[in-house]
């Protein structure tokens, strides 16, 4: 089939009757539920959508002979095909039809088709049976109105219990099952694992599957589509690494038929090295490559099938070495028969067997140079003896691999890093014996009768296989699997911390003081607004002789911007800041003001104030002022403040330095989409820099919708996005449903048209005009977690209930809600209006909940207090309650407001003393958790303070 040519967009803009309509421009009757009725033929519905069709240009039977010369017939049956997939979409298709000018999308990424099981893009969408293609983040001019050239299936399942997966053709070039291997990897199931491969490869991001393909993936929430999506990309760099390997083996003229089927049934990178070593470039491992260059393989293979007919001294060549004596020949044999046992799959698996039934430990020790160091503490860096005198609990270290701890996994290999300890594998002696039983008396038993002096040469095979290639093969598989385990808990550590300090709930609605606390150059002050607008900076002296003049100072400012709340930063000085505040506060220093403060974490604010993103939001303003807004920002609205800083700066978790920084970043950024696409932006008000996280969108994008709006005013719909330079269709279908478009902001009033598409853009199009469609007026619907493709299904339901969309979030309309679920339920309701019951309910939740809903009203926030409490006057016994500040993999540390934060070990955080929802995982407080605690030890001289966990509070 002939590309079409590409045409010069022309916007225009209509007028839409009523809000309800303003997403599609339909002037529609008003919606009934369906009646009985026959189910139209498959060929009607193709002469309808033939005729909805435009003609398409001829082409020159020269030039399609050309294309077509293989298979003159291709042409007609892609024809056939397109249209068999026309006819599946007929009913969306016609729906949008008679609602105005269709909405076409530009070839882009993905490509879907709806058939009538795709329940989900039968609800309004705009992509309904159009197809994508590959989208250029900063490409001047998308368009959606060029027809799409070829259809593809999602196959998406109408139910959960549809669990059936879409076929998903991935040729690795492996001897194993991409899916098959997934789903025992991540204990998910196989249909689960199918369609989140076939999701990601049609670059579906990780918040949107969550949220608006749920039947697809099961209901698995983000962190474990993550964990799939993780060994998906680890299990196709496998497949790249193997090739490449093929590739050097086959230009080195060594690959063999055997050899590259035992590279391609690797399943780990481990496995791929452990048989690749011996074929590197400059390997030390050579011997079994001299001896096969000596041509003593077929010996090696005589020694086995046929030992009787075998007589070393006939291979002996005198003179040549490796040949010149039979002592010679039987240890190039020695060599090539262990490393045959070493490889051979069978012999492998039953050794690890051995091990996982047996007592494998661990070991590590002090060497002797940090011994020595230690002992002569004169000599030694002060430094060095600090680190020395950190892993004393890994002197002597002896635990099984089977329960050694993740946070004691990472400790050891930092140790090992810097030279400080030595670590070890060791596999117990029996695992030996049994394996060298097995070997000599059935897998590598001779097939014939065979002298004394042939089995000692088989027995001496098989122990030095064992010692010289199989344990250390198994020693650093169990290092691998430790450290991977030990990583892989850490990162999660990080993304459950990250996830909680993202959505602490933000305090609106007052005045606050952000404080950056200092001894020597003072203490920083910056007096935001409600909306976090800067009223006034300043620099106060707390902790010297005038000390009193700066108090009065504080109180003219806090009177005069009716400031009452007041944030410190927990850096240097901010216990005796705390304690100059809170001796104010008794003193009633700031009547008639009701003032108290909080403590909050400071981590990455003294770097964001230097970034290029601080001088371009704050150019007039010091380094050190910056850091008072930052933190004071904090605790306005965490979470638009503290994406502008890397998250790995954040303070959270342990070990940060000790795991794969790539994997972090990473699974935190991903965190961080997350969270921003959840709580969801008002596009008109929030930041480029907190656009940039949402799902679908990029720098480039975020920059290109900032423009837009600069240019022409705020946005009045989600439709209007399709405008801005480089959103194409599949950006817009991931982005829309997590942005919002604030009533408020328009008050009902219609906004002027932006003006048409720059000529630069359009001068890049050719012949032929065609229009987009986009409404000017304002949608109740785009300020709800509605997603544009379910518009369609939403008004049914809200017709089906007698409700209207300017009435979302009242209690009429959740009364009529309830009622119409009570009665019907929801399963009945969704095939009524034609959707699935997950996205029914993301519905209702969306119509219920009221205008500016914020998920994180659900969290708590800062804890403010007026008094302060020392260390000095903790008692063992005594019952408080206090914040999550951090969380490790040994524990959880509590701010009880004494200046130091307390440790809950991991031991007291029983099962009983969680909430149900929070027993999932093995350390289920997170930051910003409030917690009733039992002090259990102080030692104030080192300023530890231990305590037990009562409970959760809520």
């Amino acid at each position: 089939m002939s590309r079409r040519a590409r045409t010069t967009a022309k916007v225009t803009y209509v007028d839409l009757v009523s809000d309800e309509d303003s997403n599609h421009g339909d002037n529609e009757e008003e919606w009934k539920p369906p009646e009985p009725k026959a189910v139209p033929s498959a060929s009607a519905a193709g002469e309808k959508k033939a005729s909805e069709r435009t003609s398409k240009p001829k082409v020159p039977k020269k030039e399609a002979a050309k294309k077509g010369a293989k298979n003159p017939k291709a042409g007609l049956k892609r024809q056939k095909l397109a249209d068999k997939a026309n006819v599946e979409a007929g009913d969306v298709q016609s729906e949008s039809t008679e609602a105005g000018p269709s909405v076409r999308t530009k070839e882009e990424r993905m490509s879907f088709t709806v058939s009538k099981s795709d329940t989900w893009a039968q609800e309004g969408s705009s992509f309904a049976g159009l197809t994508a293609k590959k989208e250029e983040e900063d490409d001047d001019d998308f368009t959606f109105d060029e027809p799409a050239l070829k259809k593809q299936k999602t196959g998406c399942q109408s139910s959960v219990e549809t669990k059936q997966p879409r076929s998903v053709k991935v040729d690795l070039g492996m001897n194993w099952d991409l899916i098959e291997v997934l789903s025992v990897q991540t204990c998910v199931e196989r249909w689960v694992c199918a369609n989140v491969v076939t999701l990601l490869r049609e670059e579906n991001t990780v918040p949107f599957m969550v949220r608006y393909r749920k039947e697809m993936i099961n209901r698995m929430d983000a962190d474990s589509v993550r964990d799939v999506q993780l060994v998906y990309e680890e299990l196709c760099a496998l497949a790249k690494k193997t090739q490449s390997v093929i590739n050097t083996l086959k230009k080195d003229g060594v690959l063999t038929t055997e050899l590259g089927k035992s590279l391609k049934s690797c399943r780990s990178a481990d496995e791929l090295d452990h048989v690749y070593t011996p074929y590197k470039k400059g390997c030390k491992v050579t011997k079994v490559r001299k001896a096969k260059a000596l041509g003593l393989e077929a010996a090696a293979i005589a020694l086995i099938e046929a030992p009787d007919t075998l007589d070393l001294r006939t291979w002996v060549q005198r003179g040549t070495e490796g040949l010149s004596s039979v002592q010679d020949v039987s240890t190039g044999v020695l060599h090539i028969l262990a490393y045959t046992i070493a490889k051979d799959p069978e012999s492998l698996t039953y050794v690890k067997t051995l091990c996982e039934n047996d007592d494998v430990r661990l070991h590590s020790s002090v060497t002797k140079t940090a011994l020595k160091e230690k002992e002569e503490k004169a000599a030694a860096p002060k430094n060095k003896k600090q680190d020395v005198d950190k892993f004393n609990l890994y002197f002597e270290f002896n635990g099984s691999v089977q329960r050694i701890q993740p946070h004691q996994t990472l400790a050891i290999n930092r140790g090992e890093s810097l030279k400080i300890l030595t670590v070890k594998i060791n596999i117990p002696d029996r695992v030996k014996k049994n394996f060298l039983w097995w070997c000599i008396n059935n897998r590598w038993k001779p097939k014939s009768y065979a002298c004394k002096e042939h089995q000692a040469l088989i027995k001496d095979s098989v122990e030095d296989a064992y010692k010289r290639l199989i344990v250390p093969f198994l020693s650093r598989t169990y290092r691998t699997k430790l450290t991977k385990t030990a990583e892989k808990e850490s990162v999660a550590m990080f993304v459950r911390n990250l996830r909680q300090r993202l959505l602490v709930c933000p305090v609106r609605g007052c005045a606050m003081m952000g404080v950056d606390p200092g001894f020597r150059h003072g203490c920083k002050l910056a007096i935001l607004s409600p909306t976090g607008q800067i009223l006034h900076t300043d620099v106060v002296y707390l902790h010297g002789s005038r000390n009193d003049r700066e108090a009065e100072k504080l109180r003219h400012l806090m009177v005069k911007y009716s400031c009452s709340r007041v944030i410190i930063g927990n850096g240097t000085a901010c216990r005796e800041t705390e304690s100059f505040f809170a001796d104010l506060i008794a003193k009633c220093y700031f009547h008639p003001l009701d003032v108290s403060y909080c403590i909050t974490n400071e981590a990455g604010a003294s770097i964001y104030s230097i970034s290029p993103e601080a001088v371009k939001e704050m150019p007039d303003l010091d380094p050190n002022l910056r850091s008072a807004v930052s933190i004071g920002r904090r605790v306005q609205d965490p979470l638009a403040e503290l994406v502008k800083i890397d998250p790995k700066h954040i303070g959270i978790g342990t070990y940060q330095h000790d795991v794969s920084s790539a994997a972090l970043k990473a699974a935190l950024d991903g965190v961080v989409q997350e969270c921003v696409s959840f709580v969801g932006v008002d596009i008109n008000t929030c930041s480029e820099i907190l656009m940039r996280h949402v799902a679908g969108l990029s720098t480039g994008r975020a920059r290109n919708i900032a423009e837009w709006r600069e240019q022409n005013g705020p946005f009045c719909n989600r439709e209007q996005l399709k405008l801005v330079k480089g959103m194409g269709p599949k950006s817009y279908q991931q982005c829309a449903g997590f942005i919002r478009i604030n009533q408020t902001l328009h008050s009902g009033a219609k906004c002027a048209p932006p003006p048409a598409l720059p000529t630069q853009a359009a001068a890049k199009k050719v012949k032929g005009k065609s229009s987009v469609t986009v409404a000017t007026h304002f949608n109740p619907l785009d300020q709800t977690c509605i997603h544009p493709e379910s518009y369609l299904a939403a008004r049914r339901f809200l017709s089906l209930i007698g409700g209207n969309a300017s009435g979302i979030g009242s209690a009429h309309l959740k009364q009529s809600v309830d009622q119409k679920v009570a009665s019907c339920g929801i399963d009945e309701l969704s095939r009524t209006v034609g959707t699935t019951p997950e996205t029914l309910r993301l519905i209702m939740d969306g119509l219920t909940q009221p205008p500016g809903f914020d998920i994180r009203q659900d969290f708590g926030q800062e804890d403010f207090k007026r008094g302060i409490v020392s260390i000095h006057d903790l008692q063992v016994g005594a019952v408080l309650t206090g914040r999550v500040d951090n969380t490790c993999l040994f524990g959880a540390f509590v701010d009880i407001g004494v200046g130091r934060s307390g440790l809950i070990h991991k031991s007291k955080m029983t099962l009983d003393k969680l909430p149900v929802s929070q027993r999932r995982r093995s350390l289920a407080l997170g930051p910003g958790e409030r917690v009733e605690v039992r002090v259990l030890d102080v030692d104030a001289a080192r300023g530890r303070i231990s305590l037990d966990l009562i409970r959760v509070l809520h």
